[in-house]
C-alpha cells in the first residue's frame, strides 16, 4: 500500500497541509469558492481557470484566492 506525502503549501499566507500531488481545483472546491468570482493566483502567477484541473501542488508554492467585489 502507498503511503500518500503530505506537503505544506501558503493559501492565502496560511500554511495549510495537503497531500502531494493534489490539483488546484480540488483546493478551490474544497474551499467551495465559486470560480467564476475569484481570480487564482500560483506563486505569482495568475492561472488560466480551464487549466486548474490539470495543475498538480507542490511543496511551498504560494496559493492567493482573489474575492472579486462589485460596488459603484
Amino acid at each position: 500500500m502507498k503511503k500518500i506525502k503530505k506537503i505544506k503549501i501558503k493559501l492565502n499566507g496560511k500554511v495549510k497541509t495537503v497531500n502531494e500531488n493534489l490539483k488546484i481545483i480540488h483546493v478551490i472546491k474544497n474551499l467551495k469558492i465559486p470560480i467564476k468570482k475569484v481570480a487564482i493566483e500560483l506563486n505569482h502567477v495568475i492561472l488560466d481557470k480551464k487549466k486548474l484541473s490539470s495543475i498538480n501542488l507542490k511543496k511551498n508554492d504560494k496559493i492567493e484566492i482573489v474575492h472579486f467585489i462589485g460596488g459603484g
